[in-house]
């Protein structure tokens, strides 16, 4: 019987706000809700952009600055006025002379410079027939809509962050959001397992690519500018699995990151379930941040035909002004998608782990399917990968839930391009018809908070996780019809927000679907806490779980004045730089064991034969 690993710990930061105790997806479905149910929400927003929550205009304020919208001009750049350069080659009627300061001066004099010195510091440049240089200008970018982390936060501010990429920052916040969810110390956690029963997977799909990474390392030459030692290691794209190992959970485990495109986080999370399964860990942390809102990034998924440029989305709305709200349109009429920054944590633990601790069960990843597109014409475009994946993981929920299969939901991949549209539907549906699920349910929260690359499949999980406290699965909200393409004959592709009972009790699963770039297809099945805690029930007895149930009052106690701490004056991140750093003194080896210095309990080591009987 393979272990099952529960979900007891999420959180992150994303275009609707923090993700932990389910705020980023009340912020979807804010229409939905009461006043009363908001309020800790709009606190916490209010907390997180620096606003006054007494206010009367900071409701405003947050709707405006949250989720899809124009590309901020402080926080990231001015799509109306980009820099570049046009490169010229200028020729003079008659000598041209200019001074200079001696260390601006190339290493390589062209030939066409005459150099006298005017003083000790300076020089005289003259020049007879031409200058090859390159002139500063701007230019307009085709695309201004992007899914941005809310108007006023900054990451940065959270930890002692210097010099490192946003990307980094995102992920030290989102790790440090997650483990403050769970209601317990993460040494009450060391304290049952061994150190090396921790699996960290994290990373991105991008690598880090602002000025602080790679795009500083290979600008600085042309930008007259110093290469960093920092820029090159923390590009990077294992980094964010590095920073929560040595500066968060100080983590001896197993770590590292998988890259699949956009299927990137299921990718990890399969990484994450496998180790729990097969008894390598008892504990996993699996995340990805991502940073891609940049000039040259978007403009080099824009010249691919992957954005939605403002001329295509007014052309579909025939209108004078873009409507960068409703850039990303998923299953209708669309353009391309909207690229967004997210970073996304989920800690899980297996079942018996979580009943000893008490862990609140959040839900339980059943299994992760992962399957590439065979041959194709273009690397880029859609193949049958996907088709085998949803049919695995519906087999796993027919499998599991038996007659109820049609009480689960799909969290679509959703990008909100003409491609996408089709060949997603087209899966869906074919799935639904083989497993006769007569009205699947399917929700694409990208139109809320667009694509953020590696950690897109995790926005999808940590909304659908909201389902089962709000009971409410986001409608797409960004469209008023299907296109014509789109095959829906057994779907429900929900245009607005569905009720699904008290805590979603109608739904007892959700498939979270991602189709890469590369032909990188990934599928999961998760069950809802109610099922998670009746197949622990099974698994474990009826005395386990009412003493669970105890051991649960007291976490649950604590999550609660986690976050309205977090609500009220905001996440204090986890960062503990060069504090319990540990050398080969302190590293006690035997043939039976390996005993840490910062450890209570020791690594045990086998010297079986694991291949033969």
């Amino acid at each position: 019987m393979k272990k099952l690993p529960v979900i007891v710990g999420f959180g992150g930061i994303n275009a609707a706000g923090r993700t932990s105790m389910h705020h980023a997806h009340k912020r979807l479905v804010h229409e939905a809700l009461s006043n009363a149910q908001m309020a800790d929400t709009w606190q916490d927003l209010a907390t997180l952009m620096g606003l006054d929550p007494a206010d009367p205009q900071t409701r405003q304020a947050i709707l405006d600055g949250t989720l899809i919208r124009r590309i901020d001009a402080d926080t990231h750049f001015d799509p109306s006025a980009i820099p570049t350069g046009q490169k010229a080659e200028l020729n003079f009627a008659e000598p041209v002379s200019f001074t200079i300061k001696k260390h601006h001066m190339p290493n390589t004099l062209p030939d066409s410079w005459t150099v006298t010195d005017v003083d000790a510091k300076t020089c005289r440049v003259t020049l007879s027939e031409r200058l090859e240089t390159i002139i500063p200008d701007t230019y307009c970018s085709k695309v201004s809509s992007a899914g941005q982390l809310p108007t006023g936060f900054n990451p940065a501010a959270h930890y002692n962050s210097a010099h490192h990429p946003r990307g980094l920052q995102m992920a030290v916040y989102g790790a440090s959001d997650a483990i403050q969810s769970l209601g317990m110390p993460w040494q009450a956690i060391m304290a049952k397992i061994s150190p090396d029963a921790v699996s960290v997977y994290a990373g991105s799909s991008l690598s880090q690519l602002d000025q602080y990474g790679l795009k500083g390392l290979l600008q600085a030459g042309y930008n007259g500018k110093r290469v960093s030692s920092k820029m090159m290691p923390l590009s990077f794209p294992e980094m964010s699995a590095d920073f929560i190992n040595s500066y968060i959970i100080n983590s001896v485990g197993n770590t590292g990151s998988n890259a699949g495109a956009c299927a990137t986080f299921l990718y990890n999370l399969r990484q994450g379930l496998n180790d729990i399964q097969s008894g390598q860990c008892r504990v996993a942390i699996i995340g990805n941040a991502e940073a891609p809102i940049g000039p040259e990034l978007m403009e080099g998924f824009r010249v691919m035909g992957a954005l939605a440029e403002d001329d295509q989305l007014r052309e579909l709305d025939d209108a004078i002004k873009t409507d960068n709200r409703r850039a990303c349109r998923p299953f209708s009429t669309n353009a391309g998608f909207t690229l967004a920054e997210s970073a996304q944590f989920l800690i899980l633990m297996d079942d018996e782990l979580a009943i000893e601790l008490g862990a609140t069960v959040f839900g339980a990843v059943a299994d992760v399917f992962v399957n590439a597109d065979a041959n194709k014409k273009s690397i880029s475009g859609p193949g049958i990968g996907n088709y085998i994946t949803m049919a695995k993981a519906a087999a796993l929920a027919k499998g599991i839930l038996g007659k109820d299969i049609d009480k689960t939901f799909v969290m679509a991949h959703g990008t909100g391009t003409p491609q996408n549209r089709v060949t997603e539907s087209h899966i869906l549906n074919e799935v639904a018809k083989t497993f006769a699920i007569e009205d699947w349910s399917v929700s694409a929260i990208k139109s809320y908070v667009g694509h953020s690359l590696g950690p897109a499949a995790a926005d999808q999980i940590t909304s659908a996780l909201g389902v089962w406290h709000t009971g409410i699965i986001p409608g797409i909200q960004s469209i008023d019809h299907l296109a014509e393409d789109v095959h829906s004959s057994n779907l429900n592709i929900l245009m607005d927000h569905q009720s699904v009972g008290e805590e979603g009790a109608a739904m007892m699963g959700t498939i979270i679907n991602s189709k890469g770039f590369g032909g990188n297809n990934a599928s999961a099945l998760l069950l809802s806490p109610a099922k998670t805690r009746e197949l622990m029930a099974t698994r474990h007895g009826t005395p386990a779980m009412t003493q669970y149930r105890v051991a649960n009052e007291a976490v649950l106690e604590q999550q609660h004045k986690a976050d309205e701490a977090i609500r009220s004056g905001g996440l204090k991140a986890t960062y503990s730089f060069g504090q319990s750093v540990m050398g080969a003194d302190q590293v006690d080896l035997s043939p039976d064991s390996i005993k840490l210095a910062e450890f209570n309990n020791p690594i045990q080591l086998s010297a079986k034969n694991p291949f033969v009987d």
